[in-house]
């Protein structure tokens, strides 16, 4: 594992959604749970994770260049965006555990 001063930063730039992760509500996309379940285990391993809304947030996507420079050309159908220490590594897809782990320079185990 990696030192945590070289540990990546990971933003993840979602889609509007009803709370801060999507799973809230009747119909929950499993996904969505998974995802926020393989956020928490990268937390596990000392990596910085940030998670913003669009719909409870919209000032951290304003203040991005980045993600406001990729909404411009396609708007929302680009999210969710994943940055990893400010560069867009991802978008349109939540990545799988394994993938999360290779961006983040850990061991996916």
């Amino acid at each position: 594992m990696k030192d945590h001063n070289t540990m990546p930063k990971i933003e993840i730039y979602d889609p509007p959604m009803c709370c801060p992760t999507g799973v809230c509500g009747p119909n929950v996309d499993p996904k969505l749970v998974q995802f926020a379940a393989d956020l928490d285990w990268l937390k596990g391993k000392g990596v910085e994770v940030e998670r913003y809304n669009l719909a409870q947030q919209p000032d951290k996507f304003a203040d991005c260049i980045p993600v406001t420079d990729a909404m411009v050309f396609a708007g929302d159908l680009c999210l969710p965006l994943i940055l990893v220490n400010g560069a867009i590594v991802s978008r349109n897809i939540y990545p799988k555990r394994s993938e999360l782990a290779r961006l983040a320079g850990v061991d996916p185990e």
